[in-house]
C-alpha cells in the first residue's frame, strides 16, 4: 500500500501527439512519440503500441502520460515521460484517454 501523499507525487497529465516516427532500433516494436504537454513543455517518448495504432492515427490523439520520471535511454532514444495504457488479453497495449477533450497539461486525479 502506498500512501496518498506517494500518489501525490506522481505527475499524471494530458497531452497531445503532435508527432510519431517508427522506432526501429527498439527490442520490440515500438513509436517514437512527441506530445505537448502545455505548460509542462513538449516531452518524447517510447511507446510499444504498434498492434493497435497506426502512426496516422495517433496524430492529435490525447493521451495520459507520467510526466516526472527521469530519462530512460532506449537504445540511441532518451524517453522523457512514460505513456499510460492497458494491456489487453493478449498483452498489447490499448493508451488511457481522456473521454472528452481536455487542456494539454492538466493533473490527472
Amino acid at each position: 500500500m502506498i500512501s496518498w501523499d506517494d500518489f501525490e507525487k506522481i505527475e499524471i497529465r494530458s497531452g497531445t501527439i503532435i508527432e510519431v516516427t517508427d522506432f526501429p532500433k527498439a527490442r520490440k516494436p515500438a513509436y517514437q512519440l512527441k506530445i505537448d504537454f502545455g505548460a509542462y513543455g513538449i516531452k518524447q517518448s517510447s511507446a510499444q503500441i504498434t498492434d493497435h495504432y497506426a502512426k496516422e492515427s495517433l496524430l492529435g490523439k490525447q493521451i495520459v502520460a507520467v510526466v516526472n520520471f527521469p530519462p530512460k535511454q532506449i537504445a540511441n532514444f532518451f524517453s522523457e515521460c512514460l505513456v499510460l495504457g492497458v494491456y489487453d488479453h493478449e498483452g498489447k497495449v490499448i493508451l488511457l484517454q481522456p473521454g472528452l477533450p481536455v487542456g494539454n497539461g492538466q493533473r490527472i486525479g
